[in-house]
């Protein structure tokens, strides 16, 4: 792999997974009715608030992305004696479910990602309709207005994929194959398109599987033995990324690697010029932020951004210039 440019700039089956944050004790059978209440819930002499919240998403078994959402959602819940419960299909319909089965057991507020937001409409209609506020975090920053969800937490992806189209340029990149792990994927598509409006150079689409890591090196290798002027090679994970830089070994290709997203091993590929850089939209954040929203909305009637703005949890670049300040916590496995 050779050294990279030098940065100009300084800076099915689905798993469920049930997490009682608090310590054991029994659930409180008393929850607040929709908007707050005149009085925050009494926690009791363990901690809890009695109130049942439900992450749901799109994300994949033992995907470090999620793992770290997870994090940042159990930290929430734990600080608000709440009780947790994960949930994830990466199959849209399945994923659906999940929001049913949710709203069946009458949870106090629900947070999901908008991935495949046209398979989630009826779920949301139908937790709105029993009185049960949602927020969305991660994906489906276009819709989680008409969608009727009370915030949405996360990054603009057009907007993050427009910023590395301009850093390309300042790279002097020429040709970019952006990958996309997930077809169908609003974020992941928004993301390329962003990338292409703004990059001077030639921009094309790559569509990979990114259940099966294996298939993702050889379809990137393939693809640079295929087209020799592919000099940048933008990935949509950072264990993708990973793959790309093996991709790129494999098919003897001077494309360098760059991608969105972050974790402890994208730090060390960074700091060793292996990666060119990384967007970090703060996927802890994210799940922190969901979870303590509904909380805040519950007991007290708050919604983050007024319910007419979402709240942006990035992009933020992070490069070999400023790797050292987000290492720390990329080692705790809270970035």
């Amino acid at each position: 792999m050779p050294h990279p440019r030098e940065d100009p700039t300084p800076s099915p089956s689905f798993t469920r997974v049930a997490a009682l944050t608090a310590a054991s004790c029994l659930l409180l059978a008393g929850c607040s009715t929709v908007g707050g209440t005149d009085e925050a819930p009494d926690a009791d002499a363990a901690g809890s608030s009695g109130l049942k919240v439900a992450l749901i998403t799109h994300g994949g078994e033992g995907d470090a992305f999620w793992e770290l959402v997870h994090k940042g959602a159990q930290a929430a819940a734990a600080k608000d004696g709440i009780d947790l419960t994960l949930a994830s299909d990466s199959d849209p319909a399945g994923q659906a479910q999940l929001m049913r089965d949710a709203i069946s057991q009458k949870v106090d507020g629900i947070a999901v990602t908008l991935a495949k937001p046209t398979a989630m409409t009826g779920p949301v209609a139908q937790a709105r309709a029993a009185g049960i506020p949602v927020v969305g975090l991660n994906s489906g920053i276009d819709d989680w207005q008409s969608a009727g969800l009370v915030g949405y937490f996360g990054q603009d992806e057009s907007v993050a994929g427009r910023a590395v189209g301009d850093k390309l340029d300042d790279l002097r990149a020429k040709h970019a194959l952006c990958v996309i792990h997930e077809r169908g994927n609003v974020a992941l598509e928004a993301r390329c398109a962003g990338v292409k409006k703004s990059f001077g150079g030639d921009t094309e689409n790559l569509y990979v599987d990114g259940t099966d890591m294996d298939a993702v090196t050889a379809s990137v290798a393939t693809r640079l033995r295929q087209d020799p002027s592919i000099d940048e090679v933008v990935m949509n994970g950072a264990q993708f990324a990973l793959a790309a830089v093996k991709s790129a070994e494999e098919a003897r290709s001077k494309a360098h690697v760059a991608t969105f997203d972050l974790n402890k091993d994208l730090v060390k590929a960074v700091q060793a010029g292996d990666v060119q850089f990384a967007v970090d939209q703060q996927p802890y954040l994210q799940g922190y932020l969901a979870v303590d929203s509904l909380w805040l909305y519950r007991t007290n009637g708050n919604t983050l951004g007024g319910g007419e703005a979402p709240v942006l949890t990035g992009p933020a670049f992070v490069t070999r210039a400023n790797i050292a300040s987000v290492a720390e916590f990329a080692a705790n496995g809270t970035r």
